[in-house]
């Protein structure tokens, strides 16, 4: 049973998304929040497996927010929630600890999808939007050269092969384009990703595709 929190300052948009997941099986929402600051202590007390975080909400928002459960160390990933694909603050909420973003007007059976996959450890933005937010997102990098004193140690402790998965990652590749690309299964390109996560302490693709731009392992695409 994958435990939910619904953080969002609109009593409709909560009442819609309870329906949906007090429907399903597997999910059990186990509290609501109208605030950032409300869903911080909910989330401490609950220790949900998701919380659905509304990107914009008064007092402190759903960034701060994340930012403060992330921070806490706990269990409770995040799984933003926002009005517009490429809202000005979602680069912001990946960099804060989220775990991937979905639009408000998402179809029932995606949201879903995206739950189970933030509670499984993976990321849920699709490939296509991934790559969108990549290019959107690496404008806010300093893409200047040499932008690092020393490299990060943590890219002494992968492998070739390793590596090689991260630069993919960073690219917005799936597992599936990873497995062919690489000519290997996508079993063994799991257990690749997952020593990647593991080694450069990433929680989840999201945080592994920022690794690799702030590293300079990944660079965003020319115009054009």
């Amino acid at each position: 049973m994958i435990t939910v929190l619904i953080a969002d300052d609109q009593p409709l948009q909560r009442f819609g998304f309870r329906m949906l997941l007090d429907s399903t099986p597997d999910t059990d929402v186990v509290g609501e929040a109208d605030n950032g600051a409300d869903a911080v202590r909910q989330t401490a007390a609950l220790r949900p497996d998701v919380v659905l975080m509304d990107v914009r909400m008064p007092g402190m928002d759903g960034i701060e927010a994340t930012r403060r459960i992330v921070g806490s160390g706990g269990r409770s990933r995040t799984l933003m929630l926002t009005t517009f694909d490429l809202d000005e603050y979602v680069h912001t909420a990946l960099r804060a600890g989220a775990s991937g973003f979905l639009l408000k007007d998402v179809r029932p059976e995606e949201l879903l999808a995206g739950i189970r996959a933030v509670a499984a450890g993976d990321a849920v933005i699709a490939p296509a939007l991934t790559r969108r937010l990549l290019d959107e997102f690496a404008q806010h990098l300093d893409t200047t050269p040499n932008r690092s004193a020393a490299p990060d140690p943590r890219l002494a402790t992968l492998t070739d092969r390793e590596r090689e998965v991260l630069v993919a990652i960073g690219q917005g590749w799936t597992n599936a384009e990873l497995a062919a690309r690489l000519v290997l299964s996508e079993s063994t390109v799991k257990t690749h990703v997952g020593r990647v996560l593991a080694k450069i302490g990433a929680r989840d693709r999201v945080q592994a595709v920022i690794f690799a731009y702030d590293v300079g392992l990944t660079h965003p695409r020319a115009p054009g």
